[in-house]
């Protein structure tokens, strides 16, 4: 996953949906995600959750994405 890329979408997205998310950005050997199996460098979670790459990489998808889990 494009580690740039991912973080610049996510702090779109939290410019957007604000307190109504929680939204982390852990890289693989952080303390955070020592609990997770984690395949990419760079990984975004929303509440907790796992977000695919797919979704995480791009703006619309994730916008997507995050109008349906915080509707």
């Amino acid at each position: 996953m494009s580690c740039q890329k991912a973080i610049g979408v996510a702090k779109k997205m939290k410019e957007k949906f604000g307190d109504k998310i929680e939204l982390n950005i852990y890289l693989n050997d952080s303390e955070e995600a020592k609990s997770y199996t984690l395949l990419s460098s760079t990984n975004v979670f929303v509440n907790d959750q796992l977000v695919s790459r797919e979704i995480a990489l791009d703006k619309e998808n994730m916008y997507d994405f995050l109008n349906e889990i915080t509707n």
